[in-house]
């Protein structure tokens, strides 16, 4: 029985880190929004690349849109969790 509470204790930390690590990165994602609607309406926005570091120039409002997109989907599968 030790084996099954060991893994179920295991788990449950598993899961309790997954959550943690979740909360942070919509934290994150929350200011860059919040960062991108108090822009003005002429201001640059750079978007960086997967896997690189090389940067593009974007709209913003495309930008605040797909950022809006990504924070909804991380609160959907925090809620899941």
């Amino acid at each position: 029985m030790s084996s099954k509470s060991c893994s179920s204790d295991e788990q449950f930390e598993g899961q309790a880190a997954v959550k943690e690590e979740l909360n942070k990165k919509i934290k994150e994602q929350k200011v860059l929004v919040d960062e991108l609607c108090n822009l003005k309406k002429n201001r640059k926005v750079y978007i960086q690349q997967r896997n690189s570091n090389i940067f593009f120039v974007g709209e913003r409002s495309q930008t605040l849109t797909s950022c809006k997109k990504e924070l909804d989907y991380m609160k959907k599968e925090l809620q899941d969790i």
